[in-house]
Parts: structure tokens; sequence; C-alpha cells
């Protein structure tokens, strides 16, 4: 990054100024823009230009160390950037086109707020000077990012441009982290000012929890009989896979997923696994049983979908949780202990106080637990492969036997972006995930994130295989992202659960009828996806992807073992069943 130049105090030509130092470099703000991201480590901006971002686009020429992810539509930008965040845990940049981009943007900025991810959104506004004219374009820009960031601010002058930015990453990064948005008007991009870009300060922000409540937290956890464990991204944020793995054995507890997950947390692969909670409390209480004791961490718990009285937990169950955002804990329950601390440093010192303390009948009681858990386990991926098998044959082809097919061609170390919906029950009961960064699922429930999201997952893990899995639904929310990957040479395996409906929907019907006393046998309107059907291998074909259709279940192994032998980017069209 450019320094500030100054004039030695003992020139005799030098100016005569109170401050010992004179600052005489300028810089355009958009000179402080681009040094600003290069200083907070920025290799990408993720974005579609329009006539007010012009500065950062002609400003690319002067740095080359910054790169341009170009999308089609705005939310496709953001969805990438999204996941690119996700995968790599910095924080991405975003450029859009004044209040029509932005507007574009907002269903996937839902997503990236649910989700935590850190963010910096920016647009580019219309010359202030001409505001009060009401310009082509022109709106409040703040007001409309407002809802759906934490901090949402226009640069008023180049003088603070440096300052603000400096301040938008902060943001974005303290927990919970989450999307900012920054309104950058072009006039201010073209001023000068003497005020350089400012580097991030070195923040160590692992907290370690309190003494005291710590050791409320083992006690509590040593008086459990049937304890259990739900989490959340929190968990992979702070890097605390192995220390929850830890606390589940200690504990002898079955481990939980909120409903809907961004990443892997604990490996699916262990016996001590559960899958995902319901988006019920009804179903809560059914999945949890008789518990006494509830360790949460790092998580919102609970993004509900239907509403049911009094409390996701047995009435006799005990809460613990732990989190390193203050606005998080005791939020929507009251636990008997709350833990603010950094997950990974919370977990580990508990962990510690637990082994110093527990006594030889709480071991022999959690090994016990551990036993009963491995058997339910290994029972359930037992049924799921006795699904497959069932169904080996079916045409149109079953979901089983297609993640099955997956599983079988998949290379080692091969990333998959989930957006399979009522696929992912299949998904999660076949591929067997070990660590954080082998899986990205969707959070926030706004569907169209599997596509883009695959562009920033491909970015992120360039050595990798990539393949992403959409429903047809959601694939046409974001379709435009298989240009950019053609457009930036992203070899990224589509595949398409193409079932023709929006299936979750027709099951959703089926659960409203029946909470509100409505008969079953009623018809599905405007729920499918025919009359034309969508040919998805023509639209990439159309977009520079090659694709191919799948309708026989003994061509899919062999087809996505050829799309990822092609290292191209390359869609699988999949004709799935889509009976409810």
């Amino acid at each position: 990054m450019s320094q500030p130049m100054r004039n030695s105090p003992t020139d005799p030509d030098a100016p005569a100024s109170d401050s010992p130092d004179v600052v005489t470099k300028s810089y355009r703000g958009r000179e402080v823009f681009m040094e600003s991201l290069i200083a907070h480590g920025v290799e990408y901006i993720f974005g579609n230009p329009g006539t007010t971002e012009m500065p950062i686009m002609d400003s690319l020429v002067d740095y080359p160390q910054v790169s341009y992810v170009l999308a089609l539509h705005e939310s496709v930008a953001l969805g990438a950037a999204h996941y690119y965040s996700q995968a790599t845990g910095k924080t991405s940049v975003v450029n859009v086109h004044v209040g029509p981009g932005l507007g574009n943007t907002l269903g996937m900025l839902y997503n990236v707020w649910e989700a935590n991810t850190p963010m910096v959104l920016t647009a580019g506004q219309q010359d202030t000077r001409m505001r009060l004219r009401e310009p082509l374009l022109g709106h409040d820009l703040v007001a409309m990012a407002a809802p759906l960031t934490k901090w949402s601010v226009q640069a008023e002058s180049a003088d603070e441009l440096g300052h603000l930015l400096q301040r938008a990453f902060k943001i974005a990064a303290d927990p919970p982290q989450g999307p900012v948005f920054v309104s950058l008007p072009l006039n201010v991009l073209e001023e000068e000012t003497h005020n350089a870009a400012m580097a991030p300060g070195r923040l160590y922000a692992r907290s370690a929890p309190d003494e005291e409540g710590l050791r409320a937290a083992a006690d509590l956890l040593l008086a459990a009989k049937r304890p259990v464990a739900i989490i959340g991204d929190g968990v992979a944020r702070s890097g605390a896979l192995r220390e929850m793995v830890a606390i589940s054995e200690m504990l002898g507890c079955r481990v939980f997923y909120e409903g809907l997950h961004h990443q892997i947390s604990f490996p699916s692969s262990h016996p001590n696994f559960r899958d995902r909670m319901p988006f019920d409390y009804t179903g809560i209480r059914k999945a949890l049983g008789d518990v006494d004791c509830i360790l949460l961490v790092g998580g919102s718990f609970f993004e509900e979908i239907w509403f049911d009285e009094g409390s996701p937990f047995p009435s006799d169950a005990r809460l613990l949780q732990i989190d390193a955002s203050p606005q998080r804990l005791s939020l929507n329950f009251s636990p008997a202990v709350a833990l603010l601390c950094d997950p990974r440093t919370g977990l580990s010192a508990l962990l510690d106080d637990l082994e110093e303390r527990a006594d030889q009948a709480f071991r022999s009681a959690a090994e016990e637990r551990n036993a009963a858990s491995a058997d339910e386990r290994a029972n359930e991926l037992a049924g799921q492969r006795q699904r497959a098998r069932d169904t080996w044959d079916d045409s149109p082809i079953s979901s089983a036997r297609l993640m099955a097919e997956i599983k079988a061609v998949a290379p080692s170390g091969t990333v998959i972006v989930n957006e399979a919906i009522t696929a992912t029950g299949d998904l999660n009961r076949t591929l067997l995930f070990e660590r954080t960064g082998d899986f990205y699922g969707t959070r926030g429930g706004g569907i169209g994130q599997a596509l883009p999201g695959a562009l920033g997952v491909k970015i992120a893990h360039p050595d990798r295989p990539v393949i992403a899995l959409s429903g047809d639904g959601s694939a046409m929310y974001s379709i435009q992202a298989l240009w950019s990957a053609a457009h930036h040479d992203l070899p990224i395996v589509y595949i398409i659960l193409h079932n023709r409906t929006y299936r979750i929907l027709k099951l959703n019907m089926n659960i409203y009828r029946r909470r509100f006393g409505i008969a079953p046998d009623r018809p599905y309107p405007h729920m499918d996806l025919t009359e034309p059907d969508l040919d998805f291998v023509e639209m990439a074909r159309g977009m520079g992807v090659e694709g191919r259709r799948i309708t026989s279940p003994d061509e899919i192994g062999p087809a996505i073992e050829s799309a990822l032998e092609k290292n191209v980017p390359y869609l699988l069209d999949v004709i799935i069943d889509g009976r409810i």
C-alpha cells in the first residue's frame, strides 16, 4: 500500500506548521478505496458494474493485485462472495450499481445476514451535488440496506473514506459477524484527500470464559444423565470441530445441527452425529426425547417454519449455552448457564475441567451412551443403504440412488455445495463429511444459493473438485451463475435435481392442511414447473457451459466421472422422482 509522503522537519523549504509532520501526498477517493481493500487482505471484488462504479472499474487497471469477479446479476455476485467468505473466513467485498442494483441483492443479502457472513457490500451512488435534482437511478441506498446489515453508511467525503472503510471491515468481522453496507458517491471517489487508507488493527479476539461460569457449566454437565448437544455454524467458524468431538465423547451425548447450517461443525461420520433439528418445536421435542441437559453452542436456535406452543425442550431439561456474541446469549431461552466466549476456547476449557473432575461412574455412563449412540447411528446408515437398494432402478431416478452414485465416484477432497432441499436427507445419510470445508449448505432459507455459491467456493478452493447440487426451482433464481463459471474458467460440476416441481412447497402444503384442518385431497396450484419443461442443458449451452441430461439411473456414475475429468464447468440435468 502506498504510504503518505512527509517533509523532513529540518527541510528549509518545508511549510511552517504547528505539527512536526506535514502530509503532502494527496489521494483520490478511489485510490483510498482500493488501498483500503489491499490493506485488509482483499483479493477479489465480486460485482456487476454500472456508471457510478466507473471510478472503481478504472482503478482496477492500476491495482492488478485485486481481481474482479464479474456476474450478470447482482444476486449472483453477492451469492458468490457470500460462499467465498464462508469458505475462507475472510471478509468479502461486493460492488453493485445504485438503487436497482442494490435492490437486486436484497434477497441474497437476507441469506448473508442470517448466515453471519462477514461482508462489505458497496454500491456506487450518484454525484451528491445532484441529490436534490433526483437523478436517474438515485435513491436512499443507506435506508435500503439498513434492515439487513450491521451498519449502513454513506461516505460523505474522501477525507473520511479511509477511516470509514477501516470501521466497516471491523464491524463486519465482530461477533456476530455479518454484512455492512457502504454507499460510494461518484464525486467522493474522485475527490482529493490527504488521508490515506487505514490498516486494520491486530485484534486477538478469542475471549476466554468466566472462571465461575465455567465451573457452573461443568457442574451442570457432570450432573447430567441424558445430555445432548445442538450446534450452529459458530463451532466451525471458531475452528472448534475437534473440541466439539471431544466434548461429545466425554459426555456420551448425541450431537444435532440446527435446521439449516452452512458448515461442517461436527463430522457426520461420527457415531454420535444425529443430523439436523426439525423446523417446529414439536418436532424438536420429539427428536430430543427425555434429555435432561442441552448444550447449545454457536448458533441462533432456532429457525422455525411452523408455530407450536410452549418450549422446544423437555420441561426438566437444563440449558447450557456457549457463544462469542452477547446478543445471542439468553435471547430466546433462559439457560441455567450462559458462557460468553469463543466457542473453541470455551469448549477446550470446559473439556479440561471435565477431564479433571469426572469420576469413574460418570465416565462409565458416558461410554454406555456412546455405545448406544453408535448402534443407533449404524442403524440409520444401514436404513439409508437399504433405501437406495430399494429404489436403485427407479425411473425417474431416486435421490437416494443419486447420492449413492456421487459418493461412489467423487474423488477424495471433493467439496459439496448443497441446495438439494428435499433430497438433503438422502445426502446427509449418504455423503459423510469429516472436516470443516468439505461441505457448504444454506442458511436463511432464501433459494438460489448453490449456483452462485459454488463460484465463491471454487475460487476459495481452486485445487479441490467442487460439485454443486441444486433443485430445479432454486437453479432458476440464479442460473446466470453458469456464465460466470464459464467466463472465469471455474471447473465446477453442477448437478440439477430436476423433478419439475416445487416439491418442498407441496410437502409444506400437506403440513399446512393437516395443521389447519383442511381436506388433504386437493390439488397443488402453481407448484409444477412444466408447460413448458425447463431445459437446463440448453440454458447452460447458451452461457458457454457444456451439459448433459440424465434420465437413466445407470448413466449417473459414468456421467459424473466424465464431467469431473473434463476439468471445465459442466452441468448434469438429472431427472429425479418428484412424488410426495
